[in-house]
């Protein structure tokens, strides 16, 4: 259990390295994780109907779903080792779950296809 402690404390404490400020924004490590964790998660939207464009109709294309883990992951890093904050942390895990559901089934649709 100390392992886990200790695991803990030095992932809080390199989420609170000071990386300075821009635009009257204090940045840490933490804060840079989750912003691009955000940035992630919103940019899928982008990759989404930019695949609905080409292809005429509404679909959700391989990258949103890896968009969306990846995103979802690095804020919910962020909510557990930086700001310690359990509603972010609810509030990101289920989507970090849809998302890897979603890819499991891609996965295995495209397996059986051949």
């Amino acid at each position: 259990m100390n392992i886990f402690l200790s695991l803990y404390e030095t992932l809080h404490a390199f989420c609170s390295i000071p990386l300075g400020n821009f635009l009257g924004v204090s940045l840490n490590a933490g804060k840079l994780i989750g912003y691009t964790g955000v940035l992630l998660f919103s940019g899928r939207w982008f990759v989404q109907v930019a695949a609905s464009h080409v292809s005429s109709k509404p679909v959700f294309p391989r990258a949103f779903w890896y968009m969306s883990l990846a995103g979802s992951l690095l804020v919910l890093f962020y909510f557990v080792f930086g700001k310690n904050d359990s509603v972010g942390i609810m509030a990101n895990l289920f989507p970090f779950l849809v998302a890897a559901y979603n890819l499991f089934l891609d996965h295995n649709h495209r397996k059986s296809r051949g």
